[in-house]
C-alpha cells in the first residue's frame, strides 16, 4: 500500500496563482495524497476558486480561518488535520513538477530517510520565465543550514511523521520554515537532498535592499527566540550568515538563459 502524503498550502489573497498550484498537485504521478488548503482570511476570490476545484476531487480539503494569522499559523492548522505519514509543503503561488512526490517518496523509502528536500527553479513573477536553478547538496546538517538558510526551500521539503511525529512551525511571522528545519536537525538528524529540480518558486518584485534588511531582522529573531542563543552569539551568527550569503551562496545557483 502506498504511503499517504499530506500537502499543506496556506492561502492569502492568491486568486491569481492558486489554481496553478492545485493543478500541479492533481497532476502528480503519485496519487495517494491529500491537499489541505488553509485560507488565511482572504478578501479576494481565492476561496471560491478553491471550492470549485475541491468539488471535483475529494482529496482536496479546504479550511477557512476567521482572521488573518500568518502563513506559519495556517500551516500548523493544516499539520494538525493531516492524516498522511509524510508531510509536504507547497505555497499558493508556487507549483510542482508532476513527478515530485513519486521521486521524493521513493528516495525516502528506499534509503530510509526521514527528512528530504530537492533542487528547484526560480521563475519571474512578471513574465513567468525560469531564470535560476537552485541546486542542493547531498545532505545537510544543523551547522550547514545555520550558515545557509536557502538550502531547503519550503516548497521542496518533506518529513516522515513516523520518525519525527508531527512537527509544527514556530509562532513567528517570517522564517518559520527555516526555524523548524533547524530544530529538527539540531537533534542530530540530516536532511537529504535530491539534486533534481522538482519544484518552481515564484520570485516577486521585492526590493533587494529591503529584502536583505528584513532577512537580518527575521534571522536574528530565529537565533534569539527559537534557538535560544545569547545576544552575543546571535550577532556572531548573523555576521557568519551574511558573510556566507554574500560570498558563497551563489555557488548553489545557476542562471538559466532563455
Amino acid at each position: 500500500m502506498k504511503e499517504k502524503v499530506s500537502i499543506i498550502t496556506p492561502v492569502y489573497n492568491s486568486e491569481t496563482h492558486i489554481l496553478d498550484c492545485i493543478v500541479s498537485v492533481i497532476n502528480q504521478s503519485y496519487t495517494n495524497w491529500e491537499h489541505i488548503i488553509i485560507d488565511d482570511f482572504s478578501s479576494d476570490n481565492s476561496v471560491s476558486l478553491v471550492q470549485k476545484i475541491k468539488d471535483t476531487d475529494e482529496r482536496i480539503k479546504l479550511i477557512r480561518l476567521d482572521k488573518n494569522s500568518g502563513a506559519g499559523f495556517a500551516r500548523n492548522i493544516g499539520i494538525k488535520k493531516a492524516k498522511g505519514r509524510y508531510i509536504a509543503f507547497l505555497d499558493a503561488d508556487d507549483y510542482w513538477h508532476k513527478e515530485k512526490l513519486e521521486k521524493q517518496i521513493y528516495f525516502m523509502l528506499e534509503n530510509k530517510y526521514s527528512l528530504s528536500f530537492t533542487a528547484y527553479y526560480e521563475f519571474d513573477n512578471n513574465d513567468g520565465k525560469i531564470n535560476t536553478l537552485v541546486n542542493c547538496p547531498e545532505k545537510v546538517n544543523y551547522n550547514m543550514l545555520l550558515m545557509n538558510g536557502g538550502f531547503m526551500g519550503c516548497l521542496t521539503v518533506m518529513y516522515d511523521t513516523k520518525f519525527f511525529g508531527k512537527r509544527y512551525m514556530p509562532e513567528i511571522r517570517k522564517r518559520q520554515d527555516w526555524a523548524l528545519w533547524l530544530k529538527m536537525l539540531k537533534e542530530g538528524s540530516y536532511a537529504y537532498g535530491i539534486n533534481e529540480p522538482l519544484a518552481y518558486y515564484r520570485k516577486g518584485n521585492t526590493s533587494l535592499s529591503k529584502s536583505k534588511i528584513k532577512l537580518v531582522k527575521h534571522n536574528f529573531m530565529v537565533y534569539r527566540k527559537e534557538l535560544k542563543m545569547s545576544f552575543i552569539k546571535s550577532v556572531y551568527r548573523m555576521f557568519l550568515f551574511l558573510f556566507y550569503h554574500f560570498f558563497f551562496k551563489q555557488q548553489w545557483k545557476e542562471s538559466i538563459k532563455t
